[in-house]
């Protein structure tokens, strides 16, 4: 199908004059807050942008929302992170709480590990996690998941191996 017939390119501006408004009320709905559905809006747009490919009229609404769909689950998830990293600062005394940089920089590194293990079947990342924050033996893993151990040292190795990938080897 050639370019024509799918549907004509939209200029950026004209996309985002016509679609912004819509887009934002949709998201403020969907989270319930008007400043965060401001900025997720504007995120939508600049990836839009980044993306470096043209949008047709044919049906930019459902581009915009699916887009803006992936920005809001990863919104709650790193909400979720936050709430639960906050939750676990408030059992310990006041006096051992880290100062705000460094609050943000553990938060950015928990959402930066989140985002690396989403990549895993659920079995792998359990595992994993068991193994690497539980200390638990690849034995007590495979008992608490009714698997071999040998599937656990399969499960440990493949995430870490993936880890490593996402952290030290550039894309082709």
């Amino acid at each position: 199908m050639s370019l024509h017939e799918a549907g004509s390119i939209v200029p950026f501006e004209v996309l985002y004059g016509t679609h912004h408004g819509w887009l934002n009320g949709w998201l403020r709905r969907s989270v319930g807050c008007s400043q965060q559905a401001a900025d997720l809006a504007q995120d939508t747009f600049v990836r839009l942008l980044v993306r470096n490919q043209p949008v047709t009229n044919r049906s930019p609404r459902a581009l915009l929302a699916r887009i803006a769909r992936g920005l809001v689950i990863d919104h709650w998830r790193r909400d979720a992170l936050e709430r639960a990293y906050l939750e676990t600062l408030s059992y310990l005394p006041e006096a051992c709480h880290p100062s705000p940089e460094v609050r943000h920089e553990t938060l950015q590194c928990l959402e930066r590990i989140a985002q690396m293990l989403e990549g895993l079947k659920p079995a792998v990342r359990e595992a994993f996690l068991l193994y690497q924050l539980g200390g638990l033996t690849h034995t007590r893993i495979a008992e608490q998941l009714g698997v071999s151990s040998r599937t656990v040292e399969r499960h440990v190795a493949h995430a870490l191996l993936h880890c490593y990938r996402l952290c030290f080897e550039t894309p082709s």
